[in-house]
């Protein structure tokens, strides 16, 4: 649980970071228009932050890191948020600096996306296998009228 805690709390850090980088190279270079650079702090915040302290609750209730497949998503979705959102702050900015990327960027960030949904497929099989396929029956209670005729 503890791992699951460091990496949110890593991504916090990061997207708070990200988001000064981007106010300050923005403001020094007088850009006003849009760039992919604006997104990186929303994206480390909410699909890094969040996510994981979703997991976090989710390891909680239903030990996720038990299941072998836990790792390989750990693993690939986390390579794959290095991947898309490193691209994005180089394409924003680049962007920013009025340079235009390539393709290779382009290229580099869909491999990033490939390893973010195959880390949520495995993330979504280890849950469902984590899950158990029915749930107890609750306990019954005597009704008031069956207690009070006793």
């Amino acid at each position: 649980m503890r791992k699951i805690l460091n990496t949110a709390h890593v991504y916090m850090i990061v997207g708070v970071v990200s988001g000064l980088y981007y106010r300050e190279i923005t403001r020094a270079e007088d850009f006003t228009g849009d760039s992919q650079l604006g997104l990186v702090h929303t994206h480390l915040l909410a699909l890094g932050m969040l996510f994981f302290l979703v997991v976090l609750a989710l390891e909680k209730l239903f030990t996720l890191t038990a299941d072998r497949l836990f790792t390989w998503f750990f693993t690939l979705y986390n390579a794959g948020m290095v991947v898309t959102v490193g691209c994005m702050a180089v394409h924003g900015t680049l962007t920013v600096l009025g340079h235009d990327s390539d393709e290779a960027i382009a290229l580099v960030a869909g491999l990033g996306h490939i390893l973010l949904t195959v880390g949520l497929v495995l993330f979504f099989i280890t849950l469902g296998r984590r899950i158990p396929a029915k749930s107890p029956e609750p306990a019954r209670t005597a009704a008031p009228s069956e207690s009070a005729s006793r």
